[in-house]
């Protein structure tokens, strides 16, 4: 099935922590939910949620100044037995994932009009990815998409975000029990667009959930991808990368809530920036709950600086209520290249630009070979070198 349409714009490391928390409620590391955007006061920028985001650079999402105004132009592949449906925001599985916990979320929510449900059948197995592509076509757009992955399915979705625009997103995954559902998410966008778009993950009991996400494109792009597990056994592999041009914006802020028991969850972050302005930020939160005894979880950023004037945030946390764990870690690390690997390749007879690009491109392999997507493989391999290609020029 294949399909397409137009929609139009309305539709550094912090040590593990005790605590007493409650799941849906306010904890050190996570705010309050709410779907009423006047449960967020507008952000100033000294918020600890909003310190590293340049708010001014994100054209009123934040303080409902941004009116619908544009459109998304989607295409839709999908295997058949996959279906679609229009919803309204009155319907029982909007919002079943999680609620928005900052302003820019509860914004839109509250500007969509219909919510899209895309539903894979129960035990479904599908032959090829769902993919969807989104591209911007200027304007300020809004949307709320959910994917339903039924018990015992397997499924490997694709999103692809291209074009201009401003946007707000909410996207929902609740993924059935025993099922194993791989999300790539492909920022590329044009060099004006703004991303704002929160991902909450439902993970049912013995299921499996896999992300890559990787983002090139945009001026400001601010991801937040937030996982919960509905029953025990569940497992999440939350990976990403990115590469940060002069003057860009790239923010991932990853929020994993251990709330059952026997669950892991691992998350691997690798970022390379390039240019006076490139600013990266990444943000890990944890939260291990009283009940979610027997956790095995881990969590990693890696960044590469490639030239001066580039900078990095990068904040691990763990939130622990239970020492009856297997296991919670996590590290962050920001460098150059290491002169030793660059000594080694060059006393081998290859020169110094294509070591330099050996090495970076070794840096990004691993979590490359997590999309399991031949041609997006082999595009954003493309991508990443064209993009070195300009660093090392």
């Amino acid at each position: 099935m294949a399909k397409a349409q137009s929609i139009p714009a309305g539709s550094s490391a912090g040590g593990p922590v005790a605590v007493a928390a409650e799941s849906g409620v306010a904890t050190r590391l996570s705010a309050a939910p709410s779907f009423d955007v006047a449960d967020f006061p507008v952000p100033h920028g000294r918020e600890e949620e909003w310190r590293f985001t340049p708010l001014e650079r994100l054209n009123g999402l934040h303080d409902g100044t941004a009116a619908a105004s544009g459109s998304m132009k989607v295409e839709v592949s999908a295997p058949e037995g996959v279906t679609m449906e229009t919803v309204g925001r009155d319907d029982p599985r909007v919002g079943r994932a999680g609620k928005p916990v900052d302003r820019v979320a509860a914004q839109a929510f509250s500007a969509f009009e219909k919510a899209t449900v895309v539903s894979v059948p129960k035990e479904a197995v599908l032959p090829e990815p769902l993919r969807f592509s989104l591209h911007g076509e200027g304007g300020v757009t809004y949307g709320h998409t959910i994917f339903e992955i039924g018990d015992f399915a397997e499924a490997i979705l694709v999103l692809d975000h291209t074009g201009t625009t401003t946007r707000a997103a909410n996207v929902e995954f609740h993924v059935g029990d025993g099922a194993k559902l791989t999300v790539v998410s492909v920022q590329d966008w044009d060099d004006d667009a703004v991303h704002c778009s929160q991902h909450n993950v439902l993970v049912g009991r013995d299921a499996s959930y896999k992300s890559v996400v990787v983002t090139f494109g945009g001026d400001v792009v601010r991801l937040h991808p937030r996982v919960s597990y509905a029953g025990p056994g569940g497992e999440a592999e939350l990976y990403g990368l990115y590469f940060t041009d002069n003057g860009q914006h790239q923010e991932h802020r990853l929020f994993v809530d251990h709330g059952a028991p026997n669950c892991r969850s691992n998350v691997a972050y690798k970022g390379a920036l390039q240019g006076e302005r490139a600013h990266a930020v990444w943000i890990g939160d944890v939260v291990i709950r009283a009940a979610a005894t027997g956790t095995d979880t881990y969590e990693l950023n890696r960044n590469l600086v490639l030239t001066d004037g580039a900078r990095v945030d990068s904040v691990p946390n763990l939130e622990i209520e239970t020492g009856e764990i297997l296991g919670a870690g996590h590290a962050s690390a920001t460098g150059r290249f290491e002169d030793e690997q660059l000594f080694y390749l060059m006393s081998r007879g290859i020169p110094a630009t294509e070591a330099r690009r050996l090495v970076v491109r070794g840096f990004f392999a691993e979590l490359v070979q997590q999309i399991g997507v031949p041609d997006l493989e082999e595009r954003l391999i493309a991508k990443l070198e064209a993009e070195l290609e300009a660093s090392i020029a």
